[in-house]
């Protein structure tokens, strides 16, 4: 397996964080993997769009389970992007492109003939939780952490917004840390949980509408026969004829929309995966909700 070893100064980091607790009654630490074992262990992206079978992977592994990567991604069933369909479809298929947290619990006992389960946690609308000591109390008790996360939210201003959800295994957590793979990183507590707590909608880019545009585009086929109603509710056909209304009429004291906000498949939060036959995959099964903030 082909491995990219990590930013130097990101291990440092994450080594002196995985080497401190704090002392408040609370568990703040808690590993699966140290860092260079998941350097030698981590799987990188394994195909476009699946990143979520690309966790399923790493989880099963982190449970002691060989399973090869193709299976994986047949069992999460992925889903692609249709880049060069009409704009209608295109959206439709960028709604859903990639995988939801349902696929990955059905892949993962799909791949394992029932011998583990997931459960999903969902962290919005917003969840009385403290994260790390959240995260810390599962992985000790033996369940192996993946985050969808939207990637879009809390981007640094400036910075380009990313045009995707993501799915990440966790490996550890540490004071205010959390430690993923695909890629090997360490983020602030804080910023992964404002990823975790989002809305389930997709921010498509300007050029990737407008290119896709066509004399007498079908918009009225963007919501038509389309059974969530949000497409309706967000109104993304009136988004896109706002887009070619600016394209028409160029106003440099009105800045231009920047993206289009669409729905999304994805739910935010944790799935938890453990072994069905293990004390903490029945205590997950049993376990209640997070309570609401």
């Amino acid at each position: 397996m082909e491995v990219v070893p990590p930013n130097s100064e990101k291990e440092a980091t994450a080594g002196r964080i995985a080497g401190t607790e704090e002392d408040k009654g609370e568990v703040h630490t808690a590993m699966l993997w140290s860092i260079q074992e998941a350097v030698e262990r981590q799987t990188l992206q394994i195909g476009v769009s699946a990143c979520g079978a690309t966790a399923v992977v790493d989880v099963l592994q982190a449970l002691g389970i060989t399973v090869d990567p193709e299976t994986a991604d047949c069992c999460v069933r992925t889903r692609l992007r249709r880049n060069d369909s009409p704009l209608p479809d295109y959206l439709h298929s960028r709604s859903e492109a990639g995988a939801t947290h349902h696929q990955l619990i059905d892949g993962a006992e799909q791949a394992t003939e029932g011998r583990v389960l997931g459960r999903f946690f969902g962290f919005h609308p917003a969840r009385q939780v403290k994260l790390v000591a959240w995260l810390a109390r599962w992985i000790r008790r033996g369940a192996v952490p993946v985050a969808t996360m939207n990637m879009q939210r809390g981007v640094t201003e400036g910075e380009e917004i990313p045009d995707a959800w993501h799915h990440q295994l966790i490996f550890g957590v540490g004071p205010n840390a959390v430690f993923m793979t695909n890629p090997l990183d360490v983020v602030g507590e804080d910023e992964v949980h404002m990823r975790l707590c989002s809305e389930s909608v997709l921010l498509i880019r300007r050029e990737d509408v407008l290119k896709r545009l066509t004399p007498g585009s079908p918009l009225s086929l963007i919501s038509y026969q389309q059974t969530d109603p949000r497409w309706k509710t967000l109104n993304v056909e009136g988004q896109v004829r706002q887009m070619m209304n600016e394209e028409d009429h160029s106003d440099e004291d009105h800045p231009k929309m920047t993206h289009l906000k669409i729905p999304a498949a994805y739910s935010s939060g944790i799935t938890l995966f453990a072994l069905r036959d293990s004390p903490v995959g029945q205590e997950l099964l049993h376990a209640p909700e997070l309570p609401l903030l």
